[in-house]
């Protein structure tokens, strides 16, 4: 079974907001009327209030309600009721606006899923449960109990083991991202008590990677994931600057650059992407950058201040870097192979439309184009030299084209891998060696909505779920990725969410306006709906995520009637 055991002998050594308790650290005490001490502070001291009337929801239906002073969402479902927190653990979106369905509460902004019951996270991103609350009916009416130190954060981290000398297994983590930080969090929430190791090449704990194209002037420390003291209290051993080099697969061995080596009963390889280059001329002179850690963030965000910004490739990373220098830079090019930004990912009319913000911003474009030299002097970059040979001051050049998977250390593994290098996995994420397990950007692996064609997907959502897949499948079960893809983006103040996967689309349906800036796309190939892209229409993306996670699928020709949203009612 991996070292796992049941939930009940694990130890919740957190306080209610997420914050680790330290050893030494004992509840306050209050002092009672007769001088002695009570054991229960106003904090823990359990409050009730009747809420509503047994009729006053439908079932189906949410409605957030206040005790003691604090927000909880009210659910009705199937005839019952639950109380759970209000808020999104993952950026605080209002649960209340999400979508309901088969015992879960999916976000509206960003697809995250949390049990009605439970309040535990299900699917991602974020790395927080929600809290829960009891709820019991007496003469027709609904009454919650909760504590005020339940209503004090919209975090809750689940309860978790640490690790038991008497157990000599090792799991080992190669990568420090979502995929890596969530394995280790389940593993622990799964009672898995001997030692984790998260080994990456990374200086800094596992961040908010997504922040890093969207606020690249914020330190590194804000956009951590876990503080230091977390790892610490749940045993969870992190090696900083830690980078693999070679993994035997015979011996279960793992070699680091420092000559260090590591063995293992369980491995999970996590190591996302490397940034892709162009090997042009002029490619070695300074400020041509990539974007992929904190250091690389403010670097670029530094430098691009009041001069000439050059960003080569017009997708999500390109995009966003070009809203950030929005009203910062002294000018700022995006260059791009397609006829219109996103023309891949998003289709030429939601590309189109995009692209006219950006330049009422101020962007500049050059489509259906890429670089062919870097021109600099005294070793630094002064301009970009274009497929037609026109030329544009550069200060500054972001590359945003892409990555390949980061798996050049697996060449003697003896790991199968796929022509891109990706590593190929079963739909329980396990590899070719049943010792070791991939996930996130680096995984082939089947996906259920595609009728399991085997899919390489690069979504933050992605990797915090292969993460817990993972974990739970190198503790002994049987679980299969069975999630939905879902990313978003955020660009000159507007927010695009996307549900499905859409590769190779034929045909794109626009219902709305794009001139208005609300719409829902629906992607098409042949006659099924795979995917929607969704500005200013929330919920629309989380319900189309449901709506393919609860096993429907919607026909190109529902979408062409008169009523194109009638599929909602179908939820």
């Amino acid at each position: 079974m991996g070292g796992c055991m049941s939930k009940n002998n694990t130890v919740n050594t957190t306080d209610e907001n997420g914050g680790a308790l330290k050893p030494n650290d004992s509840d306050a005490v209050a002092v009672g009327g007769n001088g002695t001490e009570s054991k229960v502070t106003m904090e823990e001291e359990e409050l009730e209030e009747t809420v509503c009337k047994v009729d006053d929801l439908k079932d189906g239906e949410m409605r957030e309600v206040e005790v003691a002073g604090g927000k909880v969402l009210l659910i009705k479902e199937l005839d019952e009721f639950s109380a759970i927190g209000h808020k999104c653990s993952h950026y605080g979106a209002p649960l209340i606006k999400g979508v309901l369905s088969n015992g879960r509460v999916r976000c509206p902004w960003h697809g995250a899923c949390f049990n009605t019951k439970t309040g535990d996270i299900e699917d991602f991103p974020g790395v927080d449960s929600i809290p829960c609350f009891k709820v019991r009916i007496e003469d027709g009416n609904v009454k919650v109990r909760t504590k005020k130190k339940q209503l004090q954060s919209h975090k809750r981290i689940k309860k978790m083991s640490v690790r038991s000398v008497e157990n000599k297994e090792t799991f080992v983590i190669i990568g420090g991202g979502a995929a890596g930080l969530v394995c280790a969090e389940t593993l622990r929430q799964e009672g898995f008590l001997g030692r984790i190791v998260v080994a990456t090449k990374e200086k800094y704990l596992p961040y908010d990677r997504p922040k890093l194209s969207k606020a690249m002037d914020g330190p590194a420390d804000s956009i951590q994931l876990r503080k230091e003291d977390f790892f610490q209290v749940y045993d969870i051993e992190v090696k900083l600057g830690h980078e693999v080099v070679s993994i035997d697969t015979g011996v279960n061995s793992v070699r680091f650059q420092d000559g260090d080596s590591l063995t293992y009963e369980k491995l999970l390889i996590a190591t996302g992407g490397r940034p892709r280059t162009l090997d042009i001329p002029g490619s070695d002179l300074k400020n041509i950058c990539s974007l992929r850690n904190p250091d690389d963030a403010n670097y670029i965000a530094q430098l691009g201040i009041g001069k000439n910004v050059v960003i080569v490739g017009s997708s999500f990373i390109g995009m966003e870097v070009a809203s950030f220098f929005s009203g910062k830079a002294a000018s700022i090019t995006v260059i791009g192979r397609g006829s219109v930004p996103y023309a891949a990912t998003l289709g030429e009319q939601v590309g189109s439309a995009i692209q006219k913000i950006a330049e009422e911003k101020g962007v500049a474009f050059n489509m259906n184009s890429g670089v062919k030299e870097y021109k600099g002097q005294e070793g630094i970059l002064s301009s970009v030299v274009l497929s037609d040979n026109e030329e544009i001051p550069a200060d500054l050049c972001v590359l945003g084209i892409g990555v390949n998977p980061a798996t050049d250390f697996l060449q003697e593994s003896g790991l199968k891998r796929s022509e891109t290098n990706n590593v190929v996995v079963d739909r329980f994420l396990c590899t070719s060696n049943p010792n070791v397990y991939a996930a996130g950007d680096i995984a082939q692996f089947p996906l259920r909505v595609l009728n399991d064609v085997s899919v390489t997907i690069g979504h933050w959502q992605i990797a915090h779920y292969h993460g817990r897949v993972a974990a739970l499948n190198m503790c002994g079960n049987e679980v299969e990725t069975e999630t939905v893809p879902f990313f978003w983006t955020a660009v000159f103040g507007k927010n695009i969410r996307f549900a499905g996967y859409n590769h190779g689309f034929d045909d794109v349906i626009i219902s709305g306006s794009l001139e208005e800036l609300k719409f829902i796309a629906y992607y098409a190939r042949g006659d099924n709906i795979v995917a929607v892209a969704t500005l200013n229409s929330d919920p629309a993306a989380s319900k189309f995520a449901e709506f393919l996670a609860s096993g429907n699928r919607l026909r190109k020709s529902e979408i062409t009637s008169q009523e194109p949203e009638s599929w909602q009612s179908r939820l």
